[in-house]
């Protein structure tokens, strides 16, 4: 489980997905911060990691990324589930939220 501190690529994602899936890493976006945490078994063990080191619950989405697939976000997260921030689902609902949680991604992920 880590913060990443420098970019990494879909093949680095490719080899770390049988550390718990197989076919996916479990990641965590601060979308305030613009940083991405990734490998864990859990969404909230990455999420908890943020906290930890100042991040603010409210600027963390869960995803999976899958790097064998074009489109290899996925918005699924139980810690997305957020009533308070109108977020009623495991997804994320508010497309501006989507668009940055992409860009951050695309920021690390090459």
């Amino acid at each position: 489980m880590q913060i990443l501190k420098e970019i990494i690529t879909k093949d680095y994602l490719n080899d770390i997905k049988d550390n718990y899936f197989g076919d996916m890493v479990k990641a965590v976006v601060d979308i305030d911060k613009e940083l991405l945490g990734i490998d864990a078994e859990l969404h909230a063990d990455i999420e908890e990691l943020f906290i930890e080191n100042g991040s603010k619950q409210e600027n963390l989405w869960g995803i999976n990324l899958y790097p064998e697939e074009e489109d290899f976000i996925e918005f699924d997260s139980l810690i997305n589930i957020r009533p308070r921030q109108n977020n009623k689902t495991r997804g994320v609902n508010d497309e501006n939220t989507r668009k940055k949680i992409v860009e951050v991604v695309n920021k690390w992920v090459k």
